[in-house]
């Protein structure tokens, strides 16, 4: 099912927001805001768009599947020398549903597991930058 086109527009434009000031011409980012940017899930239409990054790991970022939801927690981390993410989200359902990704190497994949709460199920997962 595709997203309405006006919530599409939308995470387009944010997605773009985000991405303003980043070449992919500079070569992969390594820090914290490589995060920036819009992310599609390769399994269906769910997707995050991340606005900024706080010198501490606090994301400002959406998503969207495809309606918008906000996300209780949204924070970055480096662990073993790879950017992590954690995304925590308790509206439209989700109460207390968990994406845990990992930057891949290329800079161009998110990958990890989410934790549908609600059915106490997990599911790996990757997100493409769009």
């Amino acid at each position: 099912m595709k997203a309405p086109d006006t919530t599409r527009r939308l995470w387009l434009a944010l997605a773009a927001g985000g991405l303003a000031g980043h070449s992919l011409a500079q070569g992969p980012r390594t820090g914290f805001d490589a995060l920036i940017g819009g992310w599609s899930r390769s399994d269906g239409n769910y997707h995050i768009v991340v606005q900024s990054v706080g010198a501490d790991g606090a994301l400002q970022a959406s998503y969207f599947n495809p309606k918008p939801l906000p996300f209780a927690l949204a924070q970055a981390r480096r662990e073993n020398g790879a950017v992590h993410a954690r995304f925590e989200l308790r509206a439209g359902g989700y109460d207390g549903s968990v994406y845990e990704l990992r930057l891949a190497p290329d800079g161009a994949r998110l990958v990890g597991s989410f934790y549908q709460a609600v059915a106490k199920q997990r599911f790996e997962v990757e997100f493409t930058r769009r």
